[in-house]
């Protein structure tokens, strides 16, 4: 917090006292002259000195008649300054009163005008504040009828069949063991929405916390395709890496880390055009490690693409692979926090059909 006593304050303060200080000093001299020239008048050209109640009267109103000119010529000098202080007062009476969009006018270079300028920049922030605000506010909602709708589809399933075995509503046991297969295939996929929304709201927690040690990148990219490469396999996608065979030392939290890949690997492989390849290059320049993920998919529109790490946020499911369940529109949006809280980035290379995701990272993060 800016303290009143600093120099920046205090001269502030001293252009204000001296600014009403020549004020009274011009009051004083403009008194001081006009009851000069009263007297010159009545003395010298009305000869008034040689009227004997003019001569007793004098000492009494000679000082009532100074302070009032005073007065007068105070005032008028003042009057703008009054003026632009009435100003002032109105605008904070018509932006408390919630006219946020109300500017206050800055006729003056002075204080005065200072203040008025730092009015309106506090009306501008605070118009800011609300519309985050009630940005905010929508956000919360769309996640609310995100996760409903999410969660409410494979339970909607769940429910169903297990119903259908409840009732012994199967012809064989390849029915049998159909329906129990669908309802696991569903219970695995609801867990897997809870885990991206709690992985989500643990990220995006203010207590996040890193568990930072030396990994090597090279080698935990390495592991994570060849896990991830028979379903890729399975759904008609080839991986092209493009990775090297050296160690690629960088201080992360492996788990974090891993899962952030993962997301994107995922998300190359449910809108990849079938058959396709994705290719995956990883290289460090500059003590940053940059880790691409590229993949041939449908074009997107310039929304979709400002939209892509918004959470909950997912393309139409026609673009999505039919062998593939739909996500919970979390994946992109957790792999950029994931990169933001080791002080790096994630960011998307869109040019026609062709989708390359980057993730950038600090090979030490402080």
């Amino acid at each position: 917090m800016t303290k009143l006593s600093n120099p920046s304050h205090r001269n502030r303060k001293k252009k204000i006292q001296i600014n009403i200080l020549i004020r009274i000093i011009l009051s004083t001299i403009a008194a001081d002259g006009f009851n000069k020239l009263l007297l010159f008048l009545s003395i010298d050209v009305l000869k008034a000195w040689e009227q004997a109640w003019f001569r007793n009267s004098l000492p009494y109103v000679i000082t009532p008649i100074f302070i009032l000119t005073f007065i007068i010529i105070f005032l008028l000098l003042t009057r703008r300054m009054v003026k632009d202080i009435i100003h002032l007062e109105q605008g904070l009476q018509f932006i408390s009163e919630g006219n946020l969009d109300y500017r206050v006018p800055v006729v003056r270079q002075d204080e005065l005008g200072r203040v008025a300028s730092n009015i309106n920049h506090m009306t501008e922030q605070l118009q800011l504040h609300m519309i985050k605000e009630r940005e905010l506010e929508k956000s919360k909602m769309d996640m609310i009828t995100g996760i409903s709708h999410d969660l409410r589809t494979p339970l909607t399933s769940i429910i169903g069949y297990i119903e259908l075995l409840r009732t012994d509503s199967f012809q064989d046991k390849a029915e049998y063991d159909r329906f129990i297969q669908n309802t696991y295939n569903k219970a695995t996929h609801l867990k897997k929405l809870l885990d991206d929304l709690f992985e989500y709201t643990r990220l995006t927690s203010v207590d996040t916390q890193l568990v930072l040690k030396k990994v090597d990148l090279y080698q935990l990219l390495d592991q994570l395709l060849f896990e991830f490469e028979p379903l890729a396999q399975e759904n008609g996608i080839h991986i092209e890496k493009e990775i090297g065979d050296g160690p690629i030392m960088a201080c992360v939290d492996s788990d974090k880390i891993a899962r952030a890949i993962d997301n994107l690997l995922m998300n190359a492989l449910k809108y990849s055009l079938k058959p396709g390849t994705i290719h995956i290059r990883i290289s460090m320049r500059h003590e940053h490690i940059t880790i691409e993920v590229e993949n041939n998919g449908m074009p997107l529109t310039v929304e979709q693409k400002n939209k892509l790490f918004d959470r909950f946020y997912k393309l139409d499911y026609s673009r999505s692979s039919e062998g593939i369940q739909t996500g919970s529109g979390l994946g992109l949006s957790i792999a950029k926090n994931i990169a933001e809280l080791h002080q790096g980035t994630l960011t998307l290379q869109h040019v026609y059909n062709v989708f390359t995701f980057q993730l950038s990272l600090p090979s030490n993060v402080q």
